[in-house]
């Protein structure tokens, strides 16, 4: 998978002002770290979002956004949304200020 530079875009937008952020290479994409916790990700065709355990039931109930899975291990907490969910800048906001306001409870790093 590629970069999204577009994606990044967006959420760099969304995000910008907020102390103890971080950028980084990661998972083939490209990542939004919190004092050091992972914050979102953007790859090509989709959006990672950590919401925390237990917080994800209102965003999976979203149009194009799913539950995150790798090496075919359901990843709790964290979701990934398509292009039509992170395209839409209200349920991008929302997403993004839904996984800062739960990366903020975690310690730093």
């Amino acid at each position: 998978m590629a970069r999204d530079a577009g994606l990044e875009e967006l959420i760099k937008d969304e995000i910008a002002g907020r102390p103890g952020l971080s950028e980084k290479a990661m998972f083939g994409g490209w990542a939004f770290l919190l004092n050091g916790n992972l914050l979102c990700g953007a790859r090509e065709g989709s959006m990672l979002v950590r919401l925390g355990k237990g917080n994800d039931g209102w965003a999976l109930a979203l149009s194009d956004v799913e539950l995150m899975v790798m090496n075919g291990r359901a990843m709790h907490g964290w979701v990934r949304a398509g292009a039509d969910a992170y395209g839409d800048d209200a349920v991008r906001k929302r997403l993004i200020d839904a996984a800062t306001a739960f990366v903020e409870t975690l310690p730093p790093k």
